[in-house]
Parts: structure tokens; sequence; C-alpha cells
């Protein structure tokens, strides 16, 4: 059998990870075995260092992103007790909480469909890249279940008016209503159009500095929650100690002489 989920290594030394979920055959749907095998790629990823891991994309084989969860594994769910019910979402939630730790840019490559878990892979990137044609929704009211697994981190995206609005009815919808609730940035047209994007995307990442960009993303999660005043604090200290690092000195020096800085990709490896 065949593993659920692939690793790649692409861009100039390798510093970018395609994870792709390999399950074409039933959509890359999530069953327990894809669910661990995507926890354990992301943890293994975020313990690299910047120097050997810059950007994830993460993407599903052939025509679907990811169409949920698989219909095997919910009825085999129905012959579980609430603890075992509770141990599986468990484990779920642990996968999405780990992609939504990852210490470097994700990027979902979308297209075809996004629904149920689908949603919260889209929900833990940080820039979603969806194909015009793709479809979304939060679809586990149509089953008689709810997206509460899901919730904390698609809340955290869209915003409880949205969530309150999208989550009871379960209707999918286009990506034009993705980006407009903050779930999807970019829609582009066909997978062509797909590819361009998310090369362009990882362009940007990859011309910023290797500890700039991962300090950039985590101080997102860092001034969640604080008081403004706190915020205030946090933030000075994180540009002075940034500003001191020979990656901050570097880039002063390369934009005051006209050049590229040092971990610029070069002209010909874009």
């Amino acid at each position: 059998m065949s593993e659920p989920v692939r690793v790649e290594r692409a861009g100039p030394g390798a510093v970018v990870a395609h994870v792709m979920i390999d399950r074409p055959a039933v959509h890359n749907a999530l069953d327990a075995a894809t669910i661990d095998a995507l926890r354990q790629q992301f943890a293994r990823l975020s313990g690299e260092g910047p120097g050997t891991l810059r950007a994830v994309v993460l993407r599903g084989a052939g025509a679907t992103f990811c169409a949920g969860a698989d219909i095997a594994w919910m009825r085999a769910s129905a012959g579980l007790s609430r603890e075992q019910n509770e141990a599986d979402a468990m484990a779920l939630s642990a996968m999405f909480d780990t992609i939504d730790r990852c210490p470097v840019p994700v990027i979902a490559r979308v297209q075809g469909a996004a629904l149920g878990g689908g949603m919260g892979l889209c929900a833990v990137s940080d820039l979603v890249i969806a194909e015009a044609g793709a479809r979304f929704g939060f679809t586990e009211t149509r089953l008689g279940i709810l997206p509460a697994v899901i919730a904390p981190f698609v809340v955290a995206k869209i915003g409880e008016t949205h969530a309150r609005a999208l989550f009871p009815g379960g209707r999918r919808f286009d990506a034009t209503r993705a980006v407009r609730v903050g779930l999807v940035h970019e829609v582009v047209e066909g997978e062509a159009g797909l590819d361009r994007a998310v090369e362009a995307a990882l362009a940007d990442i990859l011309a910023g500095g290797p500890t700039a960009v991962r300090a950039a993303k985590a101080i997102v999660r860092e001034i969640r929650g604080l008081p403004h005043e706190s915020t205030r604090w946090h933030t000075a200290r994180r540009i002075a100690a940034q500003r001191v690092t020979a990656e901050g000195q570097e880039g002063l020096r390369a934009f005051l002489e006209g050049r590229r800085p040092a971990w610029a990709p070069d002209a010909g490896d874009e």
C-alpha cells in the first residue's frame, strides 16, 4: 500500500517542501492514517532550521485538494464509543495544530474542492491560492455532525460572523465567496495558473531573510490576545533583536549598497 502523504523538495537548495496528500481515488479524503502521516510530516519539517526549510506547499494529488473525511473511516467511527471518538477527534486536532504551528509559511494549493477537514487545512495555511472552479463548504451538518475540531482554526481565520453564517447550513460555495470571507487569498484560472501563483508566492518568501520570515509569521501568533501595552513592548523587543542579527545587518547593507542580500536566490534560480 502506498503512503497517504508524500513529501518532495524543490527550490534553490531544496528549501521548499511540497507536502502532497496522495489519495486521489478518494479525493484525498482524510482517514486515521492520513491524519497521522500529515502530523508526522509537519512535525518533522518543523524541526528543520531556517537554513534547510523556507516554505511548505500543501497540496492534493489529482482533481481534488481534500474532500473531507473518508467515508470508510466515518463508517467505522459509527461503532466507536464516546471515549474512542474523543481520541479520534483529538488526533485530528493535533494534526491541525501541528500544521498551524509550522514555523515557515504554509501555502495551500487548492483545486477541485475543499470540504469539511479540507476547510481546516485551508484555515491552518498561511496563504491559500485556489483555482477559480474550486468549491468550498463546511458540510458537516448535512451529515448530522458539526465542524467542531476545525472550529478554533477556522474562526481565527474568517471570524465569528462568517462562521455563524456558514457553519449551520453546510451549503457549498465558490472561490469568490471564499475570498470574501477571508479563507482564500488569491483565485486563479486553471492548474497552470495555480502553479504560476504558487511559484510567485514562493519567490516572495525566498526574497525575505530566512529568520525574518519565520519571525514575521510567529509574531502574529505571539501578539494574539495580548493587551495593547504588552504588544507595544513585545513588538519593539522583537524588531530590536532582529535588527542586530547578522541577517538584519546584511539586509540593511544590501539595501544601502543596491545589491541582493546573501540569502536571496540568484536571478537564474528564480
